[in-house]
């Protein structure tokens, strides 16, 4: 079976364009029809429904596509490995890491790897879990280290936790609600500033606010940041829902200060890493996820 014609087979049922998976594809339109119908002609089976414009799997085609998927996915990794293995080295690579540990972790696991290999050319992406997630799918990035509370139960994922640290609401210095213990409704009234919540807290919030069961309580501003964050908060009464290990300076410095929050309990975050199940990872992303779990350990994120 042609690999390659498979990857046109897959191509087409992404795009369900002939000419977008030609181009894709760098073949002309007629080369790449001629490559479907081959493998149709092959296999005995048609593939695709081709209507005026629009193409469509068949119940057949989607039955070899998805198996199309799993195959060109290992011969994609045997050929990585066989590189690796053929050329002894480490290589660079492409990582994704969400905002808690863009801001608490990355800074020194960053400086220790660039002091460790400096000649090594390392990609970090930031973002949520789940925008994360869809770049770990299409193989742009290695894997991922963010809080996976909400993370769904999936077999073709591993997840390796490394730690995690309660949550707490901060201000800036001379904030109203500063020095003092206040209420969560106070707290809330002045708008609370945060990465995108997963579900845990925001149910702990919802409960700490006397919310109806099933409604989420509103964030005054959303940011996956936590600089642009951390920026407004110093500059307006916004309220900050954050870690100490995500605002160690500016705790240390005293210009942002931890509120007192009347019956406040949040449950710990759960920092992991996340890779694709049955991926062996290239030496230099094992060098990277081996260093970030040493730092977690330290700063319990």
């Amino acid at each position: 079976m042609d690999l390659r014609r498979l990857s046109h087979v897959v191509s087409l049922a992404d795009t369900l364009h002939f000419a977008r998976a030609a181009e894709a594809a760098h073949l002309s339109q007629p080369a790449f029809s001629r490559s479907i119908q081959t493998i149709e002609s092959e296999l005995g089976i048609r593939l695709f429904d081709r209507e005026v414009g629009a193409v469509r799997p068949t119940p057949a085609g989607e039955f070899v596509i998805e198996r199309a998927r799993k195959l060109l996915f290992e011969a994609r990794c045997l050929q990585r490995e066989v590189d690796l293995y053929r050329d002894s080295k480490l290589g660079d690579t492409a990582f994704g890491v969400g905002p808690l540990l863009s801001e608490s972790l990355m800074p020194q696991a960053l400086v220790e790897l660039r002091q460790r290999y400096p000649k090594i050319a390392l990609r970090m992406e930031g973002g949520n879990w789940i925008q994360l997630l869809q770049r770990l799918r299409t193989e742009n990035i290695e894997f991922f280290a963010a809080d996976v509370r909400d993370m769904p139960d999936d077999a073709s994922l591993d997840i390796q936790l490394i730690g995690g640290q309660p949550g707490h609401l901060y201000a800036r210095a001379g904030h109203p609600l500063a020095g003092r213990v206040c209420t969560p409704l106070e707290a809330w009234d002045y708008g609370v500033a945060a990465p995108k919540l997963p579900s845990t807290p925001k149910a702990e919030f919802a409960a700490l606010l006397g919310l109806p069961s099933g409604q989420a309580p509103e964030v005054a501003l959303e940011c996956d940041n936590y600089s642009v964050l951390k920026t407004v908060v110093l500059a307006t009464d916004t309220v900050l829902a954050a870690t100490d290990a995500a605002l160690g300076s500016e705790l240390v410095s005293g210009a942002l200060v931890r509120l007192r929050v009347k019956n406040w309990s949040s449950a710990p975050s759960s920092t992991g890493i996340v890779r694709l199940h049955g991926r062996t990872p290239s030496p230099m992303a094992r060098e990277v996820m081996a260093c970030i779990a040493r730092v977690a350990s330290g700063i319990n994120v």
